[in-house]
C-alpha cells in the first residue's frame, strides 16, 4: 500500500499520543463493572480487539485545532468509542455475525442477550459521560448523534433486500449508521474547544462527508478488495444480502433478466454456486464499481473542502490526509 494510504492515521495518532492515553485509560475505568463481570468481559474483548480508534481521535483532533487546552475532550473521545463499540455489539447480533476484526464475536463467544446487554450498558455509560462537561450544546450533538444512529439501523432493517431501495435512502443510512459518529465527533471537539460557530460547522461538514466517503470505500472493497487486507472475504455483502451502493446502481440500469437475477439472489436469497461471479459481471457491465467509486471520492473531496472554513493548523492538514486515506485504497 502506498505511503499516502499509511501515513495519516499513524501521524494524527503519534501528534495526540498523550491524549489518546488518557481516553484510553477513561475507557478502562468506565467499562469496568463491580457487580457484572460479563460486561468487562465483553467489553475489553471488541475494545482491544484492536481497530484504529479514528472516532474518538477526530473529538481529540478537532478540540486541538481549535485550540482548546481543557480536559473534557478526553471524557467526550470515550463517550464516541463506547457509542460506537455499542453499535458493533448490537449490529453484529443483528446481522448474526461470527467475525469482526478477525476475531469471534461476542454473540459467538457469550450470546445475543449478552452481547445486546453490555451494549446498553456501553450507551448508558456514554450518556454519563457526555453529561460531565456540563455543555448543553454538546450533549445535543452526542445525544442526536445516538438516536440519528439507532434510526439509522432500523430504516436498513426495513430497506434490506427491498430492490426499491433508492441511492437517497441509501445516503440516509449510511448518515445513520457511520456518518452521524464522525460528525458528532468533529463537531463536539470544536464545540467544547469554544470554536466559532462557522468553524463547528465546517468541521460537522468535514466529519459527515469522510464518514460517508468511508462508507462507501467499504462498500466497494467486499466486490473487489483484497482479503488480506480488508478482513472481509469478496462478496461477503452479496452473500448476506446487503444492498449496498454498488447493487442499487446496478440494479438501477438492470433489464429484466438481470432484475430477476438481483429478485433471486437478494430479495428471495436462493442463491446458488456462480452467483457471485455473475454478480461481479453485472456490476462491471452496468460501470456500478467504477461510479461507487467515483461517488466516494467525491465525498472525500467534499470533506477536504470543508476544512478550507478552519484556520491553519498541522491537525488540519493530517485530517485533509485522512480524507486521501480513506478512498487511497480505490485507486
Amino acid at each position: 500500500m502506498d505511503q499516502v494510504a499509511t501515513k495519516p492515521h499513524d501521524a494524527l495518532a503519534a501528534h495526540l499520543a498523550d491524549e489518546m492515553a488518557a481516553v484510553n485509560e477513561v475507557i478502562r475505568e468506565r467499562m469496568a463493572s463491580r457487580h457484572a463481570p460479563r460486561i468487562p468481559e465483553v467489553t475489553a474483548h471488541l475494545v482491544e480487539a484492536g481497530g484504529k480508534r479514528l472516532r474518538p481521535m477526530l473529538v481529540l483532533a478537532a478540540a486541538r485545532l481549535c485550540g482548546y487546552e481543557g480536559r473534557h475532550h478526553v471524557s467526550l473521545a470515550a463517550t464516541v468509542e463506547f457509542i460506537h463499540t455499542a453499535t458493533l455489539l448490537h449490529d453484529d447480533v443483528v446481522d448474526e455475525s461470527a467475525q469482526r476484526r478477525g476475531r469471534p464475536t461476542a454473540n459467538l463467544l457469550w450470546d445475543n442477550k449478552s452481547s445486546v446487554l453490555v451494549g446498553d450498558y456501553l450507551f448508558a455509560r456514554a450518556f454519563q459521560l457526555m453529561v460531565e462537561p456540563g455543555n448543553l450544546r454538546v450533549l445535543s450533538i452526542l445525544s442526536d448523534a445516538s438516536a440519528t444512529i439507532a434510526e439509522g439501523e432500523v430504516l436498513q432493517l426495513s430497506a434490506a433486500q427491498d430492490l426499491r431501495t433508492s441511492e437517497d435512502v441509501y445516503l440516509q443510512i449510511v448518515r445513520g449508521k457511520t456518518a452521524a459518529l464522525f460528525a458528532a465527533a468533529t463537531e463536539a471537539g470544536a464545540e467544547i474547544a469554544g470554536a466559532e460557530p462557522e468553524v463547528v460547522e465546517a468541521l460537522r461538514d468535514y466529519g459527515d462527508a469522510l464518514g460517508i466517503a468511508f462508507q462507501m470505500a467499504d462498500d466497494l472493497l467486499d466486490y473487489e478488495g483484497d482479503a488480506g487486507a480488508t478482513g472481509k472475504n469478496i462478496g461477503d455483502d452479496f452473500r448476506e444480502r446487503k444492498l449496498t451502493l454498488p447493487v442499487i446502481k446496478a440494479v438501477a440500469a438492470a433489464d429484466a433478466e438481470e432484475r430477476a437475477f438481483w429478485v433471486r439472489c437478494i430479495e428471495k436469497g436462493r442463491q446458488e454456486e456462480g452467483d457471485l461471479a455473475q454478480a461481479l459481471g453485472l456490476l462491471a457491465r452496468h460501470g456500478a464499481l467504477d461510479a461507487t467509486r467515483e461517488a466516494a471520492f467525491g465525498w472525500s473531496a467534499t470533506a477536504k473542502a470543508a476544512l478550507a472554513k478552519v484556520p491553519a493548523h498541522p491537525v488540519r492538514d493530517m485530517l485533509a490526509e485522512i480524507a486521501d486515506y480513506v478512498v487511497a485504497r480505490l485507486r
